[in-house]
């Protein structure tokens, strides 16, 4: 094989080698890339002759779509497996059309159904009998089994779902004498290719791939036994086998196990669409040498299990908490749902550290990023405190050579550190923007440049001060310091961090401080915004807002946010700031078109006890960890599932409708979340800083906000009208205190919300339909509320997927959808950006910490990324996350090209990955 033509993982290279080929004939052969190099040329040469076909743009061009239907084909059976040829060949298709081939798509096209007619004219040959080869043994395939399969997978599904129709396509790609595990699997692909058509087949994939894996598990299929049964008796089994595995702790045998295999409810496991339980198949399911022995309820038992360990009345509250995330009501992030139960309970989300100014203490952080990234914990450390480029190193009498080297250290560690083999490890580094450093930092992400000083795998964040912001707003000048010639700078905020910067800068220019430079404030936050739109770094956060309404400014600083930049917690020398995190399914709190208040009530109050467990069992990595998080018991609890309430009320997220909805909900649930923690405080006992915190002098989050305007003027704009009855918790903490030092963040929610099946945190759609990428493969997505919107008005046929398809998921120039469709299921990027902040803005208000918030541009420019963030500051946002731009391709496309072709799946050009999952 070419290298030319593919350049393959080793990982690919495997997959390569262990792909078959389904002939028409039912013959199978070994998969061979060149012949697709060969019809690809073959059909540029139908369409531009000989001499423009051996061209060296045309062998470019063939070895390019040759790599994208290999690599296509390698993430749909990673561990490879059969594929019918012409599987192979619509692959062929798409991947013409996809880059701009039209005309020889074209010819590919015609020559595909002039074949096809050719063989329909030859004289029909019998199907051959296929056989299946169990344990070695070859019998007939038992065609009306699997048929019953099919049927038992639709049955009660909504809308036209076909059993028959997920055979047809099944047996295509069965050969005789195929193993019954390459047929379980036939019929769980055949389903989820027509997931597209009909979003029933979602749930019907599902179901397959359940069944699946109940034989995987159980290593038997028994019909004479219930479901409910076989999962009553197999939790005793899985508890034991787990223990003698090394994988599950051991005090888990001592629960009543026949008192939680009561409680299990297996009709649960048809909540799961196909995305979400290949994911938990694929990455939480616990296994003994690559053999599941996890079924999604004894899953969620074993995470609640696990939560429940210190409870008095374990058993009751292990039920309790099995209840809440088997219904999809909640769900703990990704590290509790990894280790709740194991023998490493890892089960916090987010770190956040502060780097000292001395060799020993940038390699101690070193050391603490890899332990804490080893059990899947997404990072967050401030590097301000170390001295800058040319300082002064009293102990050798050389200088430094600042942050940036030691920087390209933490990003190899990240990547050397990978969350324990399940996925990528990751961190972000923020500094402040008045140290020396910060023009190099910004340029970390740069394809070019010195490689020793860059950091492709890591993130980066500007930890900006207000007074940088008024300056930028003046046309006013900024001095640059080197932190080791004005260290309080870096502990102070608001008025203070004012008038001790406004002393160093006359110091400056007295000539007392030699270090330092000194240039427009504009300039720099120019330059800022510029890297932002290349790179998608470093993102955008507030220094004061997050200290000002900070509930613990009484016993330090936030110097930092964390990976998502949803974490505002104070971080020193002696502590790392930790945090747990949870969300909460919005869309399952909605009841005819209104929250339901007394479910989200009884929701939040078991989800923050939940989060507060998990402060008492989790593991922690480093003693400053550990501290920490006892000492103030912070967590994160969030939501997902925004977008989809939209849906279901009928509002755009473009409108003011939509802004008051994020406001009121938000109240609720920050509402809720803070009466939980007092009353866990009632019984429990309040977090030991508790006295003197804001809680404690009466000061409750969204009141927070005039300790902004007391310093920020004229420069903050932000709603702040009520709704519920504040004054009655406010009474309730000064009685009992608080639990926890915080209560809420909004996580990015990437993979929990692909489990629960809703749409990530608050985010819009990106896409009405797409082919969606991770670490589990390649899923079809499609949004089931606009397909029930589209029958109701009957377009919803072949033609509107077509149309949806070509038009990369966007009803705007779909003639025959109604406007109001339009607007209420337009994507991310036709959306402006600047409802995005209002909503956030009106969430903030609430959130005693931040939100993890994506900003969507696809004509980007200099003046409306200025404006965007400008006013994400006015209003008062703490944090800003990724800039997503679209590619120029797809910018093209938004606006207005007639040649659009459909996308595989949203692409990025200013990131690396369209999800952030190290949080959740």
């Amino acid at each position: 094989m070419s290298a030319n033509i593919l350049a393959l993982s080793a990982n690919s290279e495997s997959t390569l080698a262990a792909l078959q080929v389904i002939r028409r004939n039912g013959a199978v052969v070994a998969f061979d890339p060149e012949k697709i190099s060969v019809a690809v040329t073959k059909a540029f040469l139908a369409v531009e002759g000989t001499q423009s076909a051996t061209s060296s743009r045309v062998r470019e061009v063939v070895a390019l779509l040759t790599g994208t239907v290999v690599r296509s084909l390698t993430r749909r059976l990673p561990d490879g497996g059969t594929v019918h040829i012409e599987d192979i060949q619509d692959q062929v298709e798409l991947a013409l059309m996809r880059s701009g081939e039209h005309d020889v798509a074209r010819a590919y096209v015609l020559y595909r159904e002039r074949r096809a007619n050719e063989r329909a004219t030859l004289t029909e040959v019998q199907a051959p009998v296929l056989h299946v080869t169990i344990h070695g043994e070859r019998c007939p395939l038992d065609v009306a089994a699997l048929l019953a399969s099919c049927e038992a997978a639709c049955a009660g599904l909504k809308g036209e779902v076909s059993a028959k129709l997920i055979l047809d396509h099944a047996l295509k790609n069965l050969y005789d004498g195929v193993s019954m595990t390459d047929v379980q699997q036939a019929l769980i692909l055949s389903a989820r290719t027509l997931i597209e058509r009909e979003p029933g087949y979602d749930f019907a994939t599902a179901r397959l791939l359940l069944a699946s894996l109940s034989l995987e598990v159980l290593g038997h299929t028994d019909s004479s036994r219930s479901t409910a049964q076989q999962y009553a008796d197999y939790l005793p089994t899985f508890i034991q086998r787990g223990i003698a595995a090394e994988l599950l702790d051991p005090r888990l045998k001592d629960y009543d196990l026949g008192r939680l295999a009561a409680a299990l409810k297996p009709e649960r496991d048809h909540l799961f669409g196909y995305l979400g339980l290949q994911t938990l198949y694929d990455r939480y399911f616990l296994h003994i040498e690559g053999r599941r022995i996890e079924l999604p309820q004894i899953f969620f038992m074993r995470v609640a299990m696990g939560l429940a360990l210190n409870e008095i009345d374990r058993e009751a509250r292990a039920i309790e908490f099995y209840d809440l995330i088997s219904s999809f009501d909640f769900m703990c992030s990704t590290p509790t749902l990894f280790n709740s139960g194991t023998l490493h309970s890892q089960l916090s989300s987010c770190y956040l550290t502060t780097v000292a100014d001395d060799l020993e203490g940038i390699y101690q952080s070193i050391k603490e990023n890899a332990l804490l990234q080893k059990y899947a914990g997404g990072l967050g450390n401030d590097w301000t405190p170390v001295r800058a480029l040319g300082s002064r190193i009293k102990g050798t009498n050389g200088q430094s050579q600042g942050v940036i080297p030691f920087l390209k250290v933490v990003n190899d560690t990240a990547v050397a550190v990978n969350q324990g083999g399940k996925r990528k490890g990751a961190v972000c580094a923020y500094l402040e923007t008045w140290h020396l450093d910060i023009e190099e930092f910004l340029e970390l992400r740069k394809n070019t440049g010195d490689e020793r000083r860059r950091t492709h795998d890591m993130n980066t964040a500007n930890w900006i001060p207000d007074l940088f912001m008024k300056r930028v707003h003046e046309n006013g000048e900024w001095t640059l310091f080197s932190p080791v010639d004005v260290p309080d700078l870096h502990e102070k905020f608001g008025k203070a961090f004012e008038a001790a910067y406004l002393a160093y800068e006359a110091k400056a220019a007295a000539g007392e401080l030699k270090l330092h430079k000194k240039l427009p404030a504009v300039q720099l936050w120019r330059k800022m915004l510029t890297m932002l739109f290349e790179t998608g770094h470093p993102w955008i956060t507030f220094k004061d807002v997050c200290n000002l309404r900070s509930p613990q400014q009484h016993v330090g600083v936030v110097h930092s946010s964390n990976l998502c930049t949803e974490i505002t917690l104070n971080t020193s020398d002696s502590e790392t700031a930790v945090c747990n995190l949870g969300s909460v399914n919005l869309l399952a709190h909605l009841k005819d078109g209104e929250l339901d208040h007394a479910k989200l009530a009884r929701t939040v109050q078991i989800a923050m006890r939940m989060l507060d467990n998990v402060v008492d069992i989790n593991f922690y990595a480093t003693p400053k960890a550990r501290n920490a998080n006892l000492r103030h018991r912070p967590v994160g609890m969030g939501i997902m599932g925004f977008a989809d309430c939209l849906y279901a009320l009928g509002l755009p997220y473009a409108s003011q409708e939509a802004v008051e909805f994020a406001d009121r909900s938000m109240e609720t649930v920050c509402y809720q979340a803070y009466w939980a923690s007092t009353e866990l405080a009632r019984e429990r006992g309040r977090y030991s800083s508790f006295t003197g915190s804001l809680w404690d002098q009466g000061i409750l989050p969204h009141e927070s906000i005039e300790l902004v305007a007391a310093t920020r003027g004229d420069y903050l704009e932000v709603n702040r009208d009520s709704r519920l009855d504040w004054a009655a918790l406010k009474a309730r903490i000064a009685q009992f205190g608080m639990r926890n030092s915080n209560c809420v963040a909004i996580a990015p929610t990437a993979t929990i919300s692909n489990i629960v099946g809703v749409s990530a945190s608050i985010e819009p759609t990106y896409q009405n339909i797409y082919v969606k990428s991770n670490l589990s493969g390649e899923f079809t997505v499609v949004n089931e509320a606009l397909v029930r919107d589209l029958k109701v008005l009957d377009l919803w046929d072949e033609v509107m997927v077509a149309d949806l398809k070509y038009f990369d998921g966007s009803l705007s120039r779909i003639d025959r959808v109604p406007e109001a469709l339009k607007a209420r299921y337009a994507t991310a990027f036709e959306i402006d950006p600047k409802w995005l902040i209002e909503a956030a803005a009106r969430r903030q208000k609430w959130i005693d910490q931040a939100q993890s918030l994506n900003l969507y541009l696809a004509l980007p420019s200099g003046k409306k990324l200025d404006e965007l963030y400008k006013l994400a500051w006015v209003r008062g946002l703490k944090t800003t996350y990724y800039l997503r731009t679209l590619g120029a391709s797809q910018a093209e496309k938004a606006g207005g090209r007639d040649d659009a072709m459909p996308q595989e799946e949203p692409k990025f050009c200013s990131i690396d990955n369209p999800e952030c999952e190290a949080c959740q």
